[in-house]
């Protein structure tokens, strides 16, 4: 099962490797980071850098995509090259996914046009303006088409995934395996749960 990621500069790690750390244990899978040319990908954060294996020239179809998100989405969207890569192998997936910003990559290269689809929560209304029908839930299905909120859903959605290949008890295991039992230390993972001025403090920062 060949599954690809796009890797691009500034994007979020975590939108990535959550997924791989999922996708990489179904049977059979060969997982291949593939970006606008192989070779090291700086990440948002400016210091980790991830491995593209193929560059888009070479890796031309995938039964699995996986858009990651993060601030360097904006550059992308506005490059043709990788938006008709997005367009074409999307063509013939058996699933298409995308994680927080992600989904305004898919937006724009035209895949979500009148689906519902989710994003980071204060991204929703350029999800909106990309064509889709955005929702606040954190992984939203639309046919062959998955997005996942902010970061962390990708691990969600991932799992999610597994269940609908795999099956449940597949699914429950790779879980397990990874311990992932969230216990965060405060309930303010949304902008329907955390206090006002949080959620105020987060958009003004983001949007700088």
């Amino acid at each position: 099962m060949q599954i690809a990621v796009l890797l691009y500069p500034d994007m979020t790690a975590l939108d990535a490797i959550g997924p791989y750390e999922i996708l990489s244990r179904l049977p059979g899978a060969k997982l291949t980071f593939v970006a606008r040319e192989a070779g090291p990908v700086r990440t948002d954060t400016g210091f980790l850098r991830l491995e593209a294996e193929a560059g888009l020239d070479e890796l031309s179809a995938a039964e699995i995509l996986v858009i990651p998100g993060g601030p360097g989405d904006e550059a992308v969207r506005a490059d043709p090259r990788v938006l008709e890569w997005v367009r074409a192998v999307h063509e013939t997936t058996r699933f298409t996914t995308s994680v927080c910003t992600g989904s305004l990559i898919l937006g724009a290269a035209g895949v979500l046009a009148g689906l519902p689809a989710t994003t980071h929560w204060t991204q929703l209304e350029t999800l909106r303006a990309l064509g889709a029908t955005p929702s606040p839930e954190r992984v939203v299905e639309a046919g062959k088409v998955i997005t996942a909120a902010g970061v962390s859903a990708g691990i969600d959605m991932a799992l999610r995934l597994t269940q609908i290949l795999v099956g449940d008890d597949f699914a429950q295991g790779i879980q397990l395996g990874i311990e992932y039992d969230p216990q965060p230390p405060f309930d303010s993972g949304s902008p329907a749960k955390a206090p006002t001025h949080i959620v105020d403090l987060v958009r003004a920062t983001m949007a700088r």
